[in-house]
């Protein structure tokens, strides 16, 4: 399935002064598939080593961190030549291996023809646990999240739509009412199937109609993850990272989104929690959205850190977190907890766009979902979750702040009125 991030692995082919590339990323996000679908065409040939499979791959690594070395035994073992931009090294689980991320900084010191590109699924936790040696400024960066809701309509055989959608959003015209039903009904599809890889695979191969093959992947996803848990933390830190993350349907469904220690577990804190979300957050599992406590740029500078929600890194995981039923989801009727997948999904959105996540709240009485800052722009985004646009809270906001520009997503078409930008939801990748 095409994704966006490989127009930014062929810039990285061509860039003058490449390094060596490091594409992280939660687990199933596509990562593997993506490098070895872009390696086999962009390169001649390739080795592919999995560090968390291949313990003589991780020997090679652990012998020496000198590319030389490394090169001429992995050229005898696997039968390799590595010269100028012929093979690409692809090391994946790279997290596995202390010295293969070291070796990234002499990779790009000493060898920078030769291209090399490491993923890691849970490099962050891992190099916080191990210590490892991270090569600071020596390696380019990449960050792979599930599929966005525009990928998931090209894979889906509708880049024909997008094209119509961002037409509209440019022009802010209203898109023909056909294309507007089609693309309501595939949003919701997406709030069910999410954006992991493999879901939108088997949704695609069963006709686009059967939604439970994607929810057992779904199940099995969240398996993994806290798997992951009992795997990198101690007993007591799993304990607390799964009644975290179990919590997101309970956290997210009241209406104050912020999030409660004490609906984790009884006598919760941040003392006792606060290691384990930011390793919830380190494994890209769940998106932080931080309280502001002005709406003022830079955003970063105005953060109240005490104060947050959490949402799952893909709504279709948080709709089977929550047992949230196809049905629910795809009549449109009214079900409360559908404002809360609704803003994941928002968040996931968002976050793959390039955005910080924050809110803003005034005393209890008026809530912005969130605040995104473009240059020195801050700009309020309210989420609706049906074509129902009614609200206090971007009124409150505007007569305390006067923003240049707000935006309103919700169900309804594309239009301008009394200064709000009316915005689809399916158009959220655009924001």
């Amino acid at each position: 399935m095409k994704r966006k991030a490989e127009s930014l692995l062929w810039q990285w082919k061509e860039k003058s002064g490449r390094k060596p590339l490091l594409l992280t990323g939660s687990r199933q996000t596509g990562k593997t598939y993506l490098v070895r679908d872009f390696s086999s065409r962009a390169f001649s040939d390739n080795l592919y080593l999995n560090l968390e499979m291949d313990s003589r791959a991780r020997d090679v690594f652990s012998s020496s961190v000198d590319p030389d070395v490394i090169l001429r035994n992995l050229g005898i073992i696997y039968g390799k030549r590595f010269e100028d931009d012929g093979t690409v090294l692809i090391l994946d689980e790279v997290q596995s291996s202390e010295n293969a991320i070291t070796s990234l900084k002499y990779f790009a010191e000493k060898m920078p023809s030769v291209p090399v590109i490491a993923t890691g699924s849970l490099l962050g936790v891992s190099i916080n646990r191990e210590n490892y040696s991270f090569p600071v400024g020596k390696v380019d960066e990449m960050r792979l999240y599930p599929m966005s809701f525009e990928e998931f309509l090209i894979a889906s055989g509708k880049e024909n739509l997008v094209s119509e959608i961002t037409f509209s959003y440019e022009k802010m015209t209203p898109i023909d009412s056909v294309l507007h039903d089609l693309a309501v009904t595939l949003y919701r599809d997406y709030l069910l199937v999410g954006g992991m890889p493999e879901s939108v695979a088997v949704y695609i191969d069963g006709g686009c109609s059967d939604y439970s093959a994607s929810r057992k992947i779904q199940g099995e996803i969240i398996n993994g993850y806290l798997n992951d848990m009992a795997r990198y933390m101690s007993r007591s830190e799993a304990i607390n990272a799964r009644a975290c993350y179990n919590s997101l349907p309970i956290q997210l469904g009241k209406d104050n989104r912020k999030f409660q220690y004490k609906l984790a577990k009884r006598g919760g804190t941040a003392a006792i929690f606060g290691s384990s979300i930011e390793w919830l957050r380190q494994a890209g599992i769940v998106l932080p959205c931080v309280k502001l406590t002005e709406p003022e740029t830079p955003l970063k500078a105005h953060e109240d850190i005490a104060s947050f929600k959490l949402y799952a890194s893909d709504p279709g995981l948080l709709c089977c977190m929550s047992n949230l039923s196809a049905e629910t989801i795809t009549s449109g009727l009214g079900n409360t907890f559908i404002g809360a997948v609704t803003e994941n999904y928002i968040a996931s959105e968002f976050t793959s766009s390039g955005h910080d996540l924050h809110y803003w709240e005034s005393d209890g009485k008026a809530e912005i979902d969130f605040i995104i800052e473009h240059g020195s722009a801050v700009i309020p985004v309210e989420v609706k979750s049906s074509d129902n646009v009614r609200s206090r809270s971007l009124s409150v906001y505007r007569e305390k702040y006067n923003p240049g520009e707000c935006i309103r997503l919700s169900l309804k078409n594309f239009g301008f009125e009394n200064g709000i930008r009316s915005v689809p939801l399916y158009a959220a990748f655009l924001v």
